[in-house]
């Protein structure tokens, strides 16, 4: 917890413009396969599945709808989320923002684990898309996890320099 309130309450060091241009194009891949699963979803079409078999299996299971609706919008909110937020990004150089959108990779990280278990120990089928959505997520994740290490001060700089005030 002490790390979290160190992550939001401190700024953030320059972050490279190529590395949030880089999480940009990850969080549109994202939604672009999301929004696919979506607009497939309310067409009542289930997309070709090559390299693994059971997209059919893990599309229409009822875990690919949640309170009437598809798994995949929610996926396409998160990722437009995170695109917006980090185009805001850009184009302000807020931190704030940015520690916001680091911060909610944290939640796409733990749904794309969940739905990974549903497929692997309860469906026992795997959708290619929704694996894409998994990498995406993790990717997300894992860069926001090295930019939250690399360019957060370290917390005993920060203890030193509110100890000095």
């Amino acid at each position: 917890m002490k790390h979290l309130k160190h992550l939001l309450t401190q700024p953030l060091a320059a972050l490279p413009t190529s590395l949030a241009v880089f999480l940009l194009v990850i969080a549109l891949l994202g939604f672009a396969d999301a929004s696919y699963l979506t607009i497939e979803h309310y067409q009542g079409v289930i997309p070709p599945c090559t390299l693994v078999s059971g997209c059919e299996a893990v599309l229409t299971s009822s875990y690919s709808v949640i309170f009437g609706m598809p798994v995949s919008l929610l996926g396409a909110i998160y990722y437009l989320v995170i695109s917006i937020g980090i185009f805001s990004f850009l184009e302000s150089k807020k931190t704030t923002l940015l520690k916001w959108v680091l911060l909610l990779t944290v939640f796409g990280m733990i749904f794309s684990l969940w739905f990974l278990y549903v497929q692997a120990f309860i469906l026992g089928s795997y959708c290619l898309y929704c694996l894409g959505s998994v990498l995406t997520s993790t990717i997300l994740f894992v860069t926001a996890c090295v930019v939250a290490k690399k360019y957060s001060p370290k917390i005993d700089q920060v203890s030193r320099v509110e100890g000095s005030i």
